[in-house]
């Protein structure tokens, strides 16, 4: 058997098929939400759940997996030294967040065995659908401290459509899930069609949720933030008769933040809102009548509230166990990848290999060569990101494939990506001389902040021109120098007419002029007037070719 666990920013949940039916189990309090939080004193075990809440516990943890120091917001006992990975500090000692979540998961797995009558090894556990590599791998490092096999990681609004849709699977539907929960939102746009979840799109922010409002909400009334979190469902609770118009004035800018992502998840998937069956509202910050009337005003349609907004994702998650493990049949998941991936190349031109918005599993690959003649090696440096230029782009990890000295174009390197179920990505380059394969381990190489994802997005738009001008830039660039010094070698012979010399000559300076300067279209007509000044010596020399060939 294989449990399900929504492993939450505020709330965790696990549970697992029975009879047919995904079930959440209750922990011993007789709840089916275990609040994620630890709570470690001077002295004797560690508090996990409900009962830490009565101390100063350590919680929202999920905020800081994968994360190093400097790169998150401010979290209550941030620790960590010289930008080295975050922890937290209590009971005598500092703790990973892998180790804070392990916690929470294990407390998860008792609860599990307890209702099952048997021990539980293996789980599915969900993650935000922007999480990228370190965050992923982190939560499969906190699983493995759990005890348990993490069969998959899967993303959280494609267990809410499944939990949404099982019982639609055979009708298509087109259905967008807008997930705000305490620390994280994601917005994800899928067809449901015979059984199959087709992811079409999806975007977010890994660090906007609830606890923003919260500490937004604690600021202006002057309260806690665990007072705060009771006023922004229940504003009457303050005793303020105004307090209502106050909670969502300083709430709106942030929910406002997810306008963005909603619209930019549309245009990836190359739909309308209006071709929308249903927009699923997911987490517990979307009971906000706010909320609510923000997502209806973006997709122009009042969203679906059928689902449990806190336990939406856990029965997808165990939903998808079910699958796993053969006790749910016909449901096939198909999602995708946010970000381009792909490697520099001569030039320093970004070459997509995935391209973002492709079905994962995937597995891509291309056959590269050298740009000089007795190179000894080939820097294969691993990108992320939808600019044009690999320096605007993100550096996911670099390494050196060694081979002998070979005459420029000779050598050559095939490159392969693979991102595997759980979105994690795999590098592999071969020296096809050889059979030497080099493999890059990208399970802490991926640091890539929220915000600056955000920003690649927005930055890819705002740039569009200007990086397609720079890379025909570059791309001319690379083929000027391919061609001067071929011109050089054909100016050097005595068989030229003075009018065919002096016309290939002054091709060629204009092409050297235009080398100097900025101007792709410049350097590209040069280009064009030289290819058509040697137009007829080329054929000339390929006749020569040929004729010594017999």
């Amino acid at each position: 058997m294989i449990v399900g666990i929504d492993l939450g920013t505020t709330n965790s949940l696990v549970g697992a098929m029975e009879a047919g039916f995904p079930v959440l189990f209750a922990g011993q309090d007789g709840s089916r939400l275990t609040p994620s939080a630890v709570f470690f004193p001077p002295e004797g075990a560690s508090v996990v759940g409900r009962p830490a809440l009565d101390h100063e516990a350590i919680k929202s943890v999920k905020r800081s997996m994968g994360a190093r120091v400097g790169e998150n917001p401010p979290v209550p006992f941030e620790t960590g030294k010289n930008g080295g990975p975050v922890a937290f500090a209590m009971g005598g000692r500092e703790h990973s967040p892998e180790e804070i979540s392990a916690l929470i998961l294990a407390k998860l797995k008792t609860d599990a065995e307890t209702a099952l009558g048997q021990s539980v090894e293996r789980a599915v556990i969900t993650v935000p659908a922007y999480f990228n590599d370190a965050q992923r791998q982190s939560t499969k490092r906190a699983g493995e401290l759990a005890g348990l096999d993490v069969v998959r990681l899967l993303p959280e609004p494609t267990a809410a459509a499944l939990a949404f849709g099982l019982d639609k699977r055979r009708e298509c539907r087109r259905v967008a899930v807008f997930d705000l929960g305490g620390g994280t939102f994601d917005i994800s746009v899928l067809e449901l069609e015979g059984g199959v979840f087709h992811v079409l799109a999806t975007n977010g922010d890994t660090r906007l949720g609830g606890d923003d409002m919260d500490a937004a909400i604690a600021a202006e009334f002057g309260v806690t933030p665990a007072e705060a979190a009771t006023i922004k469902h229940d504003p009457a609770s303050s005793g303020l008769p105004d307090a209502g118009a106050r909670v969502e004035r300083v709430c709106l800018p942030i929910v406002s933040r997810t306008r963005r992502h909603c619209e930019r998840s549309l245009l990836d998937a190359g739909i309308e809102a209006s071709s929308l069956d249903s927009v699923i509202l997911v987490g517990g910050a979307t009971r906000m009548p706010l909320v609510r009337r923000f997502v209806a005003e973006i997709f122009g349609r009042e969203p679906d509230t059928s689902q449990h907004p806190d336990e939406a994702v856990a029965l997808g998650a165990v939903i998808q166990a079910g699958v796993l493990d053969g006790s749910v049949q016909n449901v096939t998941l198909l999602d995708v990848t946010p970000l381009s991936l792909g490697i520099e190349t001569y030039g320093g031109l970004m070459n997509v290999i995935i391209p973002r918005n492709t079905t994962i599993p995937a597995k891509a690959g291309e056959m590269f060569t050298t740009a000089a003649s007795g190179q000894t090696s080939m820097r294969i440096s691993v990108l992320q990101g939808e600019r044009e230029m690999a320096a605007d782009n993100w550096q996911l990890g670099r390494f050196e494939v060694s081979f002998p000295p070979a005459p420029k174009g000779r050598a050559r390197v095939g490159v392969q990506f693979e991102i595997d179920a759980n979105g994690i990505l795999h590098v592999l380059a071969r020296d096809t001389a050889t059979g030497t394969d080099t493999v890059l381990e990208l399970s802490s190489a991926v640091e890539v902040s929220d915000e600056a994802v955000e920003a690649m997005l927005a930055d890819s738009l705002e740039h569009a021109f200007e990086d397609m001008d720079g890379r025909r830039l570059a791309e001319a660039r690379i083929k000027a120098e391919e061609m001067l010094p071929a011109v050089a070698a054909a100016l050097a012979r005595q068989d030229l007419a003075p009018t065919e010399r002096g016309e290939i000559h002054a091709a060629e300076i204009a092409v050297r002029r235009a080398l100097e300067g900025e101007n792709a279209s410049e350097l590209h007509a040069a280009l064009e007037a030289l290819d058509a000044a040697t137009q007829s010596l080329a054929a000339r020399l390929l006749a020569e070719a040929l004729e010594m060939a017999r």
